[in-house]
């Protein structure tokens, strides 16, 4: 039973509180997180991490017209229960419940979706300007995690702020973590400068003795002492006043720190030093996998074990391309932040040298790899989640394929993510990578096939997408078949409808084939394996053979197989095909398990044979078309 946060339906309603049941309020917070989150799964220690930060921004500050900007916003669950969303919490991150992350659709309090890393602070910039130019006084804060200053776009939004800027404050939630431990010089720099808690105090103290009539000579000597001391100096450099550090958990300083900066003529930036999994012994311990949890028991906080013992895709490729390290020390993997979620943990243990993790930067993660691969002596996987390759477009435009680098992306997360929604869904890259010629594109069916790919995705010497989801899948101890480009599989036979199936979704049309089969439909299912170059052999030897096909896959429709096979029938002139393509619309998907996401696009197996049964019995209606002449 909550005593204080069952009270809050908004934020105003702090204002009642004193200090200690606002400490009380925090505690009730973490509570009701762990609690939860032990059933859901979800975003754990980053939201443990700020609860006191949240309670003291709500308490100090007037939200929705003062604006909280999350960075990536996958800790923002203290934000959603202080801004009413409390009885609907049991439900995050569930179908039709509340979203993970910042959603402007779900509250008034939330200023727009976010789910990748480093966009806060640009966001924050552009809403501010619209303010002074609109005359408003309210309050801009983005909420920066110290991962965000890796990313590139952050870097070149500190380098726009106008020195002028009122009202608004960037909060430095520093804790030394993103997903897995920070990496780079950037970090290196930060750590140096911020470490040392004294250095604002010994700078001011220095200051005051030399005082403002040594002149010229007197500002000389404060800025070499403060240049050799105080963290101050890299973000003034930038036009932002320096605040801090100060503890993000001691609520009191937090409130009174906000009151005094609230009225800043200049912006400030405050760096807060936060404790990622504040609360939960086990997850301050573990805060690489604590970070997104599965289903864990409430009272020991261990997760609880899965109902299946088959490995995933993502499990498959971190074994097996440690394997090919382990026979071959051309093999090199880089990767921008996701060695844990690609499961490249053991490899950059082993092989530090050829396990390069770029941080926050997926740009400079393909450009560094078309580098790497230059002169073509060494064999590279980049390793990137399909939806954040869409932030390195460009590079892969220009500085891969266009110089015709051997770069093989591993696509993790090429499929719908359910309960992470629309940021994070893996569905759109076919569209691009398709236009960028020479481009090779396969996507696995299992476990086994996606180690064949990676492995014969070494000798195709051309640039190459190899795209698979996180989802559990079988494997075998079979040999290794080399897979050449452009080579598909007949997976089924059948007389009567041919079915196309892309990657993981071949097991639903096999389900689809059965029940087709229970209603006397006999239907062929083909894994096309590649989906560039596709197999114009074997498509043209097939498709003649059926007047009704259709293609199923995990993907937008618009740019993914079904338009591309779409096109090569009318290329090749097969106009007796019947084709129906099944595929995400154009919508954006939201949040929910993937089963019910399937049914809700009805991409289930038994709305796909249920559609099929009502296009076909329609198309054999239709009276067979004849032969016309072509013009």
């Amino acid at each position: 039973m909550t005593t204080y946060l069952s009270r809050i339906e908004k934020p105003s309603d702090l204002q009642a509180l004193s200090l200690p049941e606002m400490e009380e309020l925090a505690a009730e917070i973490r509570q009701r997180i762990i609690e939860v989150l032990s059933v859901n799964g979800g975003h754990l220690s980053s939201n443990l991490g700020v609860v006191e930060l949240t309670l003291a921004l709500h308490k100090c500050f007037r939200s929705p017209d003062d604006k909280f900007i999350f960075d990536v916003s996958h800790q923002t669950y203290p934000h959603k229960l202080l801004t009413g969303r409390n009885p609907l919490f049991p439900k995050i991150r569930q179908y039709k419940g509340l979203c993970g992350f910042a959603h402007p659709k779900e509250s008034v309090h939330d200023h727009f979706f976010a789910g990748h890393a480093g966009t806060a602070f640009s966001l924050a910039l552009g809403v501010a300007k619209t303010r002074d130019l609109e005359e408003r006084n309210d309050h801009v804060i983005p909420i920066l995690g110290d991962a965000s200053l890796t990313c590139g776009l952050t870097l070149e939004a500190l380098n726009n702020v106008p020195k002028n800027l009122k009202n608004f404050i960037a909060i430095l939630n520093d804790n030394a973590m993103s997903i897995s431990q920070n990496v780079g010089n950037i970090k290196n720099i930060l750590s140096r400068l911020l470490s040392n808690p004294t250095s604002n105090k010994f700078y001011q103290e220095i200051q005051g003795i030399l005082g403002p009539r040594l002149g010229k000579f007197g500002q000389k000597v404060t800025e070499s002492l403060k240049n050799l001391v105080s963290p101050a100096t890299f973000f003034e450099e930038f036009g932002l006043s320096y605040i801090g550090p100060i503890d993000g958990h001691d609520l009191g300083h937090l409130i009174d720190t906000f009151e005094a900066l609230k009225n800043s003529p200049r912006p400030i930036l405050l760096h807060v030093m936060t404790v990622k999994g504040k609360g939960m012994p086990i997850a301050i311990a573990n805060p690489t996998p604590y970070h997104g949890v599965k289903p864990f028991d409430l009272c020991s906080g261990k997760f609880l074990p899965s109902p299946s013992s088959k490995p995933t895709f993502p499990k498959i490729f971190g074994r097996h391309i440690l394997e090919m390290a382990d026979r071959d020390p051309s093999v090199v993997c880089i990767t921008p932040a996701m060695t844990a979620g690609s499961c490249l943990d053991d490899f950059i243990q082993k092989y530090p040298d050829r396990c390069i993790d770029v941080g926050i930067a997926e740009g400079h993660a393909v450009t560094y790899a078309g580098g790497v691969a230059h002169g073509k002596r060494m064999k590279v996987f980049a390793c990137i989640y399909a939806t954040f390759l869409q932030r390195a477009m460009d590079n892969l435009f220009q500085d891969v394929c266009m110089q015709e680098l051997p770069v093989v992306f591993a696509l993790d997360r090429s499929f719908i993510s359910g309960p992470d929604g629309s940021t994070h869904h893996g569905i759109y890259d076919i569209s691009f990578l398709n236009a960028m010629p020479n481009m090779i594109i396969a996507q696995p069916r299992n476990g086994q096939v996606l180690k064949e790919l990676v492995e014969s995705s070494t000798t195709w010497g051309r640039p190459s997408a190899i795209r698979y989801p996180n989802l559990e899948t079988e494997e075998s101890n079979a040999p290794l078949v080399h897979r050449s480009p452009g080579q598909a599989e007949l997976l089924a036979p059948g007389k009567d409808i041919l079915l196309i199936a892309l990657g993981h979704t071949c097991s639903t049309a096999l389900k689809v084939r059965e029940l087709l089969l229970a209603k006397g439909i006999e239907a062929a299912v083909l894994d096309p394996v590649f989906v560039k170059p596709l197999d114009a052999d074997l498509l043209l030897e097939l498709l003649p053979q059926y007047r009704f096909a259709a293609t199923i896959e995990e993907h937008s429709l618009s740019g993914g197989l079904g338009m591309i096979l779409n096109d090569f029938l009318i290329r090749n002139q097969l106009r007796d095909v019947e084709m129906v393509n099944f595929g995400v619309p154009d919508l954006w998907v939201q949040f929910g398990s993937n089963a019910s996401l399937m049914r809700e696009l009805g991409l289930d197996a038994e709305s796909i044979a249920a559609r099929i049964l009502q296009e076909y019995h329609d198309h054999r209606s239709v009276p067979e078309r004849t032969e016309k002449a072509v013009l």
